[in-house]
């Protein structure tokens, strides 16, 4: 029997519509309107994909939204004022500057530079802290996202034993964090394996929910899961071309095989991308209630 797809389009389709609703009632009652600005540096063309994606969802929910490209060479001077200037602007609310940056731009500073008031991709040491301890912060958007998938289709994930492959910064860390906490979505025993985990099929055959974001096509095969596992798949592997030359896409997982096992899986594409976007959404209308003290 096959798995049920857990349809990351559908639950972003639902979300958004519970945004939009509430975006119109905070300008019809509160004269606020939430405004995102999003940065981008130079022309890379998944770069340019992603951010013309945020601008439009921005733009269809009723944000004030402003896309702001820049030239591969701006120095890193000019990029720090220029977000600068932003965390002045009291119209915009959430400031999302695009990655990756080029490599005479120090990263790091530049998301450090974001007030952590404005900063929607949840990023920032504070909101990273926060985060960790618990306490009301804009949550990275990937794992919030995966939170969002795993709540509303009722996946119970108190008491489970949840595997995450991958422990990046922006995906493995803040998951296993928020999964582990007394919150919803939580109170799992969280695992967290990586590319010097000796015994990778031990933890992933004991996951009651698995959690991949490895960066590696088709990773995990069907022998390293067990029977009625749920599966998150976090991967975007271009993995070649049609003949029309369209990228031919795939998880991290093999889909094919282990939604023959699975109890629940997301697809690539249109599993856990879609959520994310949804969730800068949610970020900045947040972050507009919050400087309008409504929340």
């Amino acid at each position: 029997m096959s798995a049920r797809i857990i349809s990351g389009v559908e639950i972003a389709k639902q979300i958004r519509q519970e945004l939009k609703k509430e975006v119109a009632e905070l300008k019809e009652k509160h004269g606020v309107i939430p405004g995102l600005v999003t940065i981008l540096v130079g022309e890379n063309p998944a770069s340019v994909s992603y951010v013309t994606a945020k601008q439009r969802t921005a733009h269809e929910l009723g944000f004030h939204s402003i896309q702001d490209n820049q030239p591969e060479d701006i120095s890193e001077d000019d990029l720090l004022k220029l977000i600068e200037k932003y965390n002045n602007d009291k119209d915009i609310h959430g400031i999302l500057v695009q990655l990756p940056l080029p490599k005479h731009v120090d990263e790091s500073k530049v998301l450090y530079a974001i007030s952590p008031d404005k900063d929607v991709d949840g990023f920032h040491p504070v909101n990273v802290g926060k985060m960790v301890i618990g306490e009301p912060c804009f949550l990275p958007c990937t794992p919030h996202g995966i939170l969002e998938m795993l709540i509303r289709s009722d996946v119970e994930t108190s008491g489970a034993e949840v595997v995450v492959v991958g422990r990046s910064n922006i995906v493995g860390k803040p998951i296993a964090n928020l999964m582990l906490q007394k919150r919803p979505g939580g109170n799992a025993t969280v695992t967290i394996c990586h590319t010097r985990t000796k015994d990778m099929t031990f933890h992933t055959k004991r996951a009651d929910i698995l959690i991949v974001a490895a960066g590696r096509p088709k990773v995990i095969t069907a022998d390293m899961v067990k029977e009625g596992v749920v599966v998150i798949d976090v991967g975007v592997n271009r993995i070649g071309k049609t003949p029309e030359g369209k990228a031919i896409l795939c998880g991290d997982v093999d889909f094919e095989a282990i939604k023959e096992k699975a109890a629940a899986i997301t697809p690539v594409p249109g599993g856990v991308g879609p959520m994310t976007i949804t969730m800068l959404m949610k970020n900045t209308v947040q972050a507009a209630k919050q400087f309008a003290g409504l929340a």
